[in-house]
């Protein structure tokens, strides 16, 4: 009886001494995947911050800006993609409105943006646009893979349409969270007119010709949870001009828009309650479950091992020698 129940502890050993391993490498890249129809707002503000007011073409102070951001999952496109790709990929549909103190639009710049479900890895296809240029993404934006590294890692900047490294400054804690602190400072650069203005008539080919150049600086940081590698928190320090103006507006430079942009106090607290119940998974599938099952593995061996040597102490012959024969005397 005790060398049954041995065989059949050692068997379970065995199996969840498979299971540790096919958890982390087999389980984790299947099952922690950015959902196809994702959708996600956010809610940025500079308060106070500079603008550019078209009707006087002059910059001046306003109380706030208020930037909406939202990410929506085509589902739609992503399986057409899946289809030539041959693995899992997200498409978001993205869209960031600006709206001044008075509520109207300042500028909004759509984006599609490809990429693959687990790795976050960009995954280049038609469609790939900002503000309907086509680009082709190296690097990452808006998310971090998961189980985020102690590294620099390249950054996609929609206006500028080009990567650059977002550099590690360090582990920080932020709301009760272990995060880790990015930071990329983006030179002045000249950068695309937007295709949608805030003026009626007004076009990217129309400053154009009258040879008005927009210029942008910012310095972006963000805190990231690295198991999950969704962002908590981002700021960017942020900066727009118009140049050679002169002729239009009476001066060489003309501010566009400066501020510090932050996130909203109400979605910074959503964002950190949506990363700690998420973060229980990814954890589960490479770190709690598989020591898990590593450790009740060598305790069933164990315990295998001990039976089977109290089973065979059990069956052990007895090999004392008996009494000697009595012979009567004849």
């Amino acid at each position: 009886m005790r060398r049954r129940a041995g065989l059949v502890l050692l068997a379970f050993a065995v199996f969840f001494a498979a299971m540790a391993p096919t958890m982390r490498w087999y389980a984790f890249p299947r099952l922690a995947r950015i959902p196809p129809n994702q959708y996600q707002e956010t809610v940025l503000e500079a308060k106070p911050a500079t603008l550019l007011n078209y009707s006087t073409l002059k910059a001046e102070q306003v109380d706030k800006i208020t930037i909406v951001q939202t990410l929506k999952g085509n589902v739609e496109e992503s399986r057409k993609i899946e289809r030539d790709a041959g693995r899992d990929v997200v498409v978001w549909d993205s869209l960031s409105y600006v709206l001044g103190p008075d509520g109207k639009m300042v500028s909004k710049i759509p984006e599609r943006y490809i990429f693959d479900a687990h790795t976050q890895d960009p995954v280049h296809a038609t469609g790939e646009t900002v503000d309907g240029d086509p680009v082709r993404r190296e690097g990452i934006e808006f998310k971090w893979p998961f189980l985020t590294e102690k590294r620099d890692y390249q950054y996609f900047d929609a206006q500028t349409r080009t990567s650059a490294p977002i550099h590690y400054r360090g582990t920080r804690t932020f709301r009760g969270l272990e995060v880790y602190y990015f930071e990329q400072t983006v030179p002045w650069t000249k950068v695309p007119m937007p295709k949608t203005m805030p003026v009626q008539g007004i076009t990217p080919d129309v400053l154009a010709k009258t040879g008005l150049t927009r210029w942008y600086t910012t310095k972006r940081m963000f805190w990231i949870d690295p198991v999950t590698g969704a962002p908590v928190n981002g700021e960017e320090i942020h900066r727009e001009e118009l140049r050679g103006a002169r002729a239009l507006m009476g001066q060489d430079t003309v501010t566009v828009f400066a501020g510090h942009v932050k996130m909203r106090e109400d979605y910074i607290a959503y964002v950190v309650g949506l990363v700690k119940s998420n973060r229980l998974m990814v954890l589960m599938l490479v770190s709690y479950l598989p020591w898990s099952f590593t450790l009740l593995s060598l305790l069933l061996f164990a315990l295998s091992l001990w039976l089977e040597a109290r089973s065979r102490g059990a069956r052990a012959p007895d090999t004392r020698p008996g009494p000697a024969p009595v012979t009567a005397p004849v």
